[in-house]
């Protein structure tokens, strides 16, 4: 076989190839050879078919065969050979590879850069701490208590008051026609009274009806409404109440508590105490996680496959143009033109990669890697998200092996990122609550 470089420009490498002719038919002939002995074919007695006919009715595909492992047995070795650490698959073009010549191919490939190690001493992050108050605690059974409260018919004969259920049905038309609009009607319908989740001024006027009345209420959708067939249009629904009831407050007590499967208050306390500062917890991790990866960034100016960076920005742009055509963009985009944004995003695009391959270069020479057990705790994880499927996403989890190592990646991050916080400088603080979840957003 021989080699000849022909490009050499920072990561990229381009060879050509060329593997002789005797080499290709000599394995064309032992596949060939091994085809026959394998062979059952009717007329022949097994092992006894001649060469002629098996060339005649396989020498095409075997050959075909023979010059795809030909390819990727050279360019395996032209990769071993000089230690090249390929970015990415690399690219073959077949240059000749006509019966009887040599085979001639060129090889096309990005590299992994060299990573030099940051000094992780030098980063300093601040890791900020927040505890629930037992107002917060209080406040959030208080919550729990209300969305658990009953709701009991009114036997009253007066119209529906604030903070009362309505119970409806209703037609909605839009801008003067006659017929009723995709979606905009509903049967039995629960609808709190003045309460927030419908259209603006919906429920609102809602106040005063009583059962058996009908109304027709006038509304206009939000421009920035989600179905954009409704953004910014006037509608008329009709509406027919036919019953109102009435939410009685469960008390914070005892029963409450026993009503949700924990032995008393006191016990429901502290397990919203700890959901509490789950929370809490999971946001300063989220914040000095950040801040770690903002030094690793600036630390980081080692350069980067194009190949790997244009694969990112594509799966980036496709949801950018998805909230494009959806009017999802953030604010900060609205207002940019393509160019701009394609910028913006391709900068985003780089950086991620390059952070990414600076955390896998940490974890490779520090030796950090994700444990079976660990993998496998992940997996029970992921499936216990959906209730009474766990024996199902297992088993997807072992049939596709690729979607269990597509859990592997967050692991080591976490991994990696626990590694580099013992060693850089961290200063802790105490905050409020509010604080620490502006900080976490920002």
């Amino acid at each position: 076989m021989q080699v000849t470089e022909v490009a050499n420009d920072g990561l990229k490498r381009a060879y050509t190839v060329s593997v002789p002719a005797a080499d290709i038919a000599a394995e064309r002939t032992r596949r060939l050879d091994e085809l026959g002995r394998e062979l059952r074919l009717p007329g022949f007695r097994p092992g006894k078919i001649p060469a002629s006919v098996v060339k005649a009715r396989y020498g095409q595909a075997v050959m075909s065969e023979v010059l795809e492992q030909s390819v990727n047995k050279a360019t395996q070795q032209v990769v071993t050979d000089r230690g090249l650490r390929p970015a990415l698959q690399p690219k073959i073009e077949l240059v000749n590879f006509a019966d009887g010549a040599d085979l001639e191919f060129k090889v096309e490939l990005e590299l992994l850069p060299e990573i030099p190690m940051p000094d992780f001493a030098g980063i300093e992050v601040e890791r900020l701490k927040a505890e629930p108050s037992d107002e917060q605690v209080n406040t959030t059974i208080e919550t729990i208590a209300a969305r658990n409260r009953k709701l009991e018919d009114l036997t009253e004969d007066r119209g529906a008051a604030k903070g009362e259920i309505a119970v409806c049905d209703f037609t909605g038309t839009l801008d003067g026609e006659s017929e009723p609009f995709p979606g905009g009607s509903a049967t039995d319908m629960q609808i709190e009274v003045a309460g927030a989740g419908f259209i603006p001024s919906f429920t609102e006027q809602l106040e005063g009806i009583k059962p058996g009345e009908t109304r027709t209420i006038n509304v206009s959708f939000p421009e920035e409404y989600g179905a954009k067939e409704l953004a910014g249009k006037a509608a008329a629904f009709t509406v027919t109440c036919k019953g109102l009831k009435v939410p009685m407050n469960s008390p914070v007590d005892d029963e409450l508590a026993k009503s949700m499967g924990f032995e008393d208050l006191t016990k429901l306390q502290e397990a919203v105490r700890g959901s509490l500062q789950q929370e809490y917890d999971n946001l300063s991790r989220l914040k000095v996680k950040r801040s770690l990866l903002d030094g690793l960034a600036e630390r980081a100016s080692f350069p980067v496959p194009e190949g790997m960076v244009e694969a990112e920005f594509a799966q980036i742009w496709q949801r950018v143009e998805a909230d494009m055509k959806a009017d999802r963009l953030d604010e900060d985009d609205k207002g940019k033109d393509e160019e701009v944004l394609k910028s913006d995003y391709r900068a985003i695009a780089e950086r991620r990669i390059r952070l990414g391959l600076l955390l896998s270069e940490i974890g490779r020479t520090n030796n950090i890697s994700v444990s079976a057990d660990e993998l496998s705790r992940a997996m029970r994880q992921e499936a216990a998200r959906y209730p009474g499927q766990e024996q199902q996403v297992m088993e997807f989890f072992r049939k596709n092996p690729q979607a269990a190592e597509n859990l592997r990646s967050p692991i080591f991050e976490e991994k990696v990122v626990d590694f580099m916080l013992e060693l850089a400088k961290v200063s802790e603080r105490n905050v409020a609550p509010d604080e620490l979840s502006a900080a976490a957003a920002a």
